[in-house]
């Protein structure tokens, strides 16, 4: 197994960053990404030595402020500047496996050479990296476009020696740390700040943070459905491959296939049934959680391209002697993926709540809420309740945020993405799709006990027994929030490898 992984041109992929987070790589970068950066900087040094026209955010102002010509000796100090002054996160702290997320991106996306930045401040940012110095960034304060210039500034604050970082669990001032690490504040030069704080990597972060989720809770959707199928003793036809060739969108076939091969074996499946047909929470599974595996796999799509892109403006090509100012910062492609990414995580959640309220109804020769003598005890009555209510704020949640805009730096920046909104809140849809999931976990491991002395298949009586040994069956009335939080931190444990 690698311990380091080298910082290049290849292909970053989600299974590739999903390794390096897991197994805790350490990264540095490779000699071409030193050669690019080193490149880039000489030729804009060069070019600020022959050159007094005014030259977007190199030696000019910023926004609106972009007519304001800057004298060549201030041109430090205005990167600092720029960098103070665009400081203003607030709210919530950004999760720390996040900001991690956020170094890493801005890394890989400075080491192209096309952002004129300083070797050693790109070494500066694989440090904090490395030694798990994580700047204290905050969750509002990103329009998505001109980048994410309030989270960016925060995450880049103590390469100067300001601002705040986590270090050893303790929350500090980043001029400690850098004293203590006996690092010396970085002076930044022409471009630096603004090729810091232009960027896409905060929604790009949250994107790949979410995305990584999506892909495991994916797949114990299917899992757990399959459970609520054999407690409520549904049917196997609905997944029968033959159906789905007919209608072949890649995410439904794939979900029947995983049914046939998550229920091979299954007594319980395989016994004769009374019931023609079963509810469309049960019988459109493939359709409905096959359609969100695509939305999945598209998103990741986008994604991919994005971690894999430069996304800092101007962008200099130091080959074809061109600096050139754009908008690559804009985060249109995030925004709209991150509401369709909401969007699909949501729906598993809608239909997972509906297989919970079957499964309780007293339906199939089920005790009505899923307990003996029912009245006395209420058994899962209430999950259900808690369930619905989650699925409730996931529907106002998914409603989308890229299709708002607010004009800001006086006209400038007529148009904005909001998609660092749209990645805040679909995190939080990914983090209530867990508990929505947890619950119907518990009724399906509780429903499937009423199937007894049939088995269900090898795989799914193994990940009962898991389950069954953080939480118990319910026999009489007991706080169930407890054995809601064990099942969210159970699913959380679940480790599922993807190839990179």
């Amino acid at each position: 197994m690698d311990t380091v992984h080298y910082i290049s041109s290849d292909i970053f992929s989600l299974e590739l960053l999903q390794e390096i987070v897991s197994q805790n790589q350490k990264i540095a970068l490779s000699e071409e990404a030193r050669i690019n950066i080193e490149k880039c900087r000489a030729y804009l040094d060069k070019k600020m030595a022959s050159h007094s026209e005014p030259i977007y955010g190199i030696n000019t102002g910023f926004g609106s402020l972009c007519n304001v010509k800057i004298s060549n000796e201030n041109l430090s100090k205005l990167q600092e500047n720029l960098m103070k002054s665009h400081a203003c996160g607030t709210g919530d702290e950004v999760p720390h496996e996040v900001v991690k997320i956020m170094l890493l991106l801005k890394i890989k996306s400075l080491s192209y050479g096309h952002s004129g930045v300083q070797l050693q401040t790109v070494e500066r940012l694989v440090d904090f990296y490395n030694n798990d110095v994580l700047p204290v960034v905050y969750t509002l304060g990103s329009l998505g476009a001109s980048g994410d210039l309030a989270p960016l500034a925060h995450l880049c604050l103590p390469l100067i020696g300001e601002g705040e970082v986590y270090m050893d669990g303790f929350r500090q001032p980043a001029s400690k740390v850098l004293e203590k690490m006996g690092w010396k504040p970085i002076i930044l030069q022409s471009k630096e700040g603004l090729a810091l704080l232009n960027g896409t990597q905060f929604m790009g972060a949250y994107g790949c943070y979410t995305l990584l989720k999506a892909m495991k809770y994916s797949y114990l959707a299917d899992v757990i459905g399959a459970i609520s199928l054999e407690g409520f003793d549904g049917r196997i036809e609905p997944f029968n491959e033959l159906i789905h060739m007919v209608r072949p969108h890649k995410g439904q076939i794939v979900t029947a296939q995983r049914f046939q091969e998550l229920l091979d074996g299954s007594e319980i499946i395989a016994q004769s049934k009374q019931h023609v047909q079963d509810p469309y929470s049960f019988r459109c599974i493939p359709q409905v959680h096959g359609a969100s595996k695509d939305t999945i796999d598209y998103v990741k799509k986008v994604f991919k391209t994005e971690i894999n892109s430069v996304t800092d403006n101007p962008n200099i090509f130091a080959e074809e002697d061109l600096i050139i100012s754009g908008g690559n910062f804009h985060g249109q492609p995030l925004a709209l993926t991150l509401d369709f990414l909401g969007l699909a995580l949501a729906e598993l959640g809608n239909i997972s709540e509906r297989r919970t309220y079957q499964l309780i109804s007293g339906l199939r020769d089920l005790p009505a809420f899923l307990v003996s003598d029912p009245g006395l005890n209420s058994g899962f009555m209430i999950p259900q309740y808690t369930a619905a209510s989650i699925v409730s704020q996931n529907k106002q949640l998914a409603t989308p945020a890229s299709i708002d805009s607010i004009v800001s730096s006086n006209g400038q920046e007529d148009h904005v993405s909001m998609g660092a909104n749209a990645a805040t809140k679909c995190l939080k849809i990914m983090e209530n799709l867990e508990r929505i999931l947890a619950i119907e976990l518990m009724n399906a491991s509780q429903a499937i006990e009423f199937r007894r002395p049939l088995k269900s298949s090898d795989f799914i009586e193994m990940f009962l027994k898991s389950y069954r040994d953080e939480v118990p069956l319910v026999n009489e009335d007991r706080i169930l929030h407890y054995d809601i939080e064990k099942s969210i931190l159970f699913l959380n444990s679940f480790q599922i490898e993807f190839e990179a």
